[in-house]
């Protein structure tokens, strides 16, 4: 780690199998068993599976149709997400014992910045320790924890001895730890940007800091500054505890593809009823209406419009989204999802608040291709 870095203390929680974990806790009868908490239709997909049902390779974001025929025993939970997000408040409180600089993530995970923290307990180690076992003895859950000096190495931490892990990244030992990992665990790289890197003869961290910065920006544009540093264990990220909200939407993936705009136009209402309520919810203003579409062979279009006033109510919304319908074309198409989100709050009236634990679509809605 360069010397002119402070030394922060920076922990990563993230709960292992969440939503399955959840469901396992509170029917004993699951416990033991493979189970994947998601959709149970032709089109559902995993959430989260359980580590029962992983030894098989279900996992997250796999298509459920895929998961069943991986796993025969596999029992489909389709979960309880307002019951996750107690779970999730529960488990913040636990944090907020500890220090105020908490950034979530998602329900389940959490970056904590425990330099200056209310117990004045020197070592994170400890608090990570501490807070782990508190998540067991209140909640009847496993975290697993990461801790080091930035939020990057904490993150990679976390994932390293799961489930129930955890594994400290010390600043002296940090360059050693970076050169033999995959690239792959960098935050940031997912497969395209992975596959371009191997073309390069990078697979390693060892491999990536050999590159120059000149031609990782090259390659990858304002991304290459940043892989740049990774590589190095530089991560000046702070831990941010509030955010500015872009945008509330919704979406939904039909069960059977919608082959008419009258269909449609009946999705749309439900969209818009929807949106109104998370618009009120979240206390949102936006002057920008974007209607997505994605047809049967996965191809995917925006359209937007742009007012001159904060978008509430479904009076306001609804006449805008049917215009934007009009601009859908059904040639030699049919529509599996459509989704509407409001977004660009006006400049005068910026919100910026805690971000509630909450996704912006249900995981168990999602599609898979």
């Amino acid at each position: 780690m360069p010397s002119q870095m402070p030394v922060r203390k920076i922990i990563h929680i993230d709960m292992d199998s969440f939503f399955a974990s959840v469901e396992q806790r509170d029917h004993p009868e699951l416990r033991g068993k493979p189970i994947a908490v998601g959709g149970d239709s032709e089109r559902g997909v995993v959430a989260t599976a359980s580590y029962e049902a992983r030894r098989f390779g279900v996992h997250s974001a796999m298509a459920m149709s895929r998961a069943r025929r991986l796993c025969r025993d596999l029992i489909v939970v389709r979960g309880d997400y307002n019951k996750y997000k107690e779970v999730s408040r529960q488990m913040h409180a636990i944090f907020h014992e500890y220090t105020d600089l908490v950034e979530p993530i998602s329900l389940d995970e959490a970056f904590l910045d425990v330099t200056e923290n209310k117990k004045g307990m020197e070592m994170a180690v400890d608090i990570a320790r501490e807070i782990k076992e508190k998540i067991r003895q209140q909640l009847s859950l496993t975290a697993s924890a990461g801790v080091s000096y930035n939020k990057l190495l904490a993150k990679i931490a976390s994932d390293w001895r799961k489930p129930d892990g955890l594994t400290v990244i010390h600043p002296a030992r940090a360059q050693d730890f970076i050169d033999d990992l995959r690239i792959e665990k960098l935050w940031g790289i997912g497969p395209k940007t992975a596959e371009t890197m191997h073309q390069m003869g990078i697979f390693t961290g060892a491999d990536l800091r050999k590159v120059s910065a000149e031609r990782l920006t090259q390659v990858f544009g304002k991304m290459g500054a940043v892989f740049y540093a990774f590589a190095r264990g530089i991560d000046e990220r702070p831990v941010q505890v509030d955010y500015e909200r872009k945008s509330v939407g919704c979406e939904q993936t039909f069960e059977k593809d919608l082959n008419t705009k009258t269909a449609m136009t009946i999705e749309l209402y439900h969209l818009v009823l929807e949106l109104e309520r998370r618009l009120e919810k979240s206390e949102f203003d936006g002057v920008t209406l974007t209607l997505k579409v994605k047809y049967e062979n996965f191809e995917q279009h925006t359209h937007s419009i742009t007012t001159t006033q904060p978008l509430r109510s479904k009076a306001e919304l609804l006449p805008l989204a049917k215009r934007l319908l009009k601009d859908v074309s059904l040639e030699g198409h049919s529509v599996r999802l459509l989704g509407l989100s409001v977004s660009n709050p006006p400049r005068n009236d910026v919100h910026r608040h805690w971000i509630e634990l909450e996704l912006e679509f249900a995981p168990w809605d999602d599609e898979m291709p």
